[in-house]
């Protein structure tokens, strides 16, 4: 029981760091496409930003996930991460361009892929003795959570202020609370996999063929999902929603998100991860609603699309942790992020193309890749199902 609650606190205590990090990124992020918009730039260039920027986030992490499980310096990256990922943000106040704009944006993903793999992995021996799903689910609330405070901030200073530049300043109070919080808890857990017993076993040289294939599924969930610095381009674009109203539709789905995420945690702790075809189902329908809709129909369409998020970020890191051996688990979050990153950089490479030509074929698009994703979800449960490996222990339900 003892154990049990440590990892609770854990799980709190670095979930309250990404609730801050969140809440300075995400701040930024609500705006960064309507911004780049008013520097100057195209709906093509928002898209080829949004997407590059999740390439080099996802990317990178490949290396950074091999490099924290070969160091075992977990700690020591994820800090190094967390700086870069918050510490670029309140200097695009000063982008005159939307070159510079794009520049700072690139960053900021960049100290996100450094910190996320060791971070994951960090999270997924927490989460162990509390039930992964749940775990990784609670701490995506709370990373949503400032999520959805950031984008408020952002919102009031647009309203007060007048510009989005200002709005920018404000996002350094987060980071170094976050910052803060962060090396205190290094100190109290400086070895979180104590609270972990191995379950699947160690002299595995490959990473397991469920892994593949589920990453399949994942990157096919993530090309067709329209990042927001696009939605917001249109929301400006087509008039759907102010400069002052952009981020409340982002806070929106951030707070979905977080409940979302708590919500299908919890399922996938009982009923495992043929929850992720409901979820897949779900948001299907995002598209038709940002992108056809009047802005009462865009802010249903952004609470499913929150919705879809919840359950990306919380789910499909949990079934990881279940899948591969504790010494490889920083390396498959690494090679799940790349195939997550480059799935979501050529989508939304492809949908700002076809953003500027037709938003029907966009529509469409997005659509049905979320539905192409289920037979390759069924395929993983039925895989978990009929596993040589009897220490397995990928929640996949009855």
């Amino acid at each position: 029981m003892a154990q049990k609650s440590a990892a609770l606190k854990f799980v709190i205590l670095l979930g309250f760091v990404s609730l801050c990090a969140d809440a300075t990124y995400e701040g930024a992020r609500s705006i960064t496409g309507a911004y780049l918009e008013v520097l100057g730039s195209s709906g093509t260039v928002v898209g080829l930003v949004a997407g590059f920027g999740e390439l080099i986030g996802h990317g990178f992490r490949l290396v950074i996930g091999y490099l924290s499980d070969k160091t075992g310096k977990y700690w020591g990256i994820t800090t190094l991460g967390y700086i870069l990922n918050t510490a670029v943000v309140p200097f695009l106040a000063l982008a005159g361009r939307w070159e510079v704009a794009a520049g700072l944006m690139m960053a900021e993903r960049t100290g996100k892929a450094v910190r996320t793999p060791p971070r994951d992995a960090l999270l997924s021996h927490g989460a162990s003795q509390i039930g992964r799903g749940f775990g990784f689910g609670l701490h995506e609330a709370m990373d949503q959570t400032g999520a959805v405070m950031g984008p408020l901030a952002v919102a009031a200073m647009v309203y007060f202020q007048g510009e989005y530049r200002n709005a920018f300043t404000i996002l350094i109070v987060p980071a170094v609370l976050g910052l803060i919080v962060l090396l205190v808890l290094q100190k109290l857990y400086p070895n979180p996999s104590d609270f972990e017993v191995e379950t699947v076993a160690n002299e595995q040289e490959k990473l397991p063929r469920i892994f593949w294939i589920y990453l399949v599924a994942v990157g096919i969930i993530a090309a067709g999902y329209a990042d927001f610095p696009l939605i917001a381009f249109h929301f400006q674009k087509g008039e759907i929603a102010s400069g002052q109203t952009i981020p409340l539709f982002y806070a929106l789905a951030m707070a979905v998100d977080a409940v979302a995420a708590l919500i299908f945690g919890y399922l996938f702790d009982r009923v495992g991860i043929s929850i992720l075809i409901i979820a897949a189902l779900i948001s299907s329908l995002f598209a038709p609603l940002v992108f056809f809709g009047s802005t009462y129909l865009a802010l249903l369409g952004m609470a499913f699309w929150g919705i879809g998020m919840g359950a990306q970020e919380s789910i499909l890191k949990a079934a990881i942790a279940g899948m591969v051996p504790m010494n490889k688990r920083a390396t498959a979050y690494g090679i799940f992020s790349t195939g997550y990153g480059l799935s979501w950089f050529l989508g939304s490479a492809f949908m700002g193309i076809l953003y500027d030509h037709s938003i029907t074929f966009l529509v469409v698009f997005a659509a049905t890749t979320q539905l192409l994703a289920i037979p390759f979800f069924v395929w993983v449960k039925w895989e978990a199902d009929h596993s040589p490996i009897p220490s397995l222990d990928v929640q996949v339900g009855d």
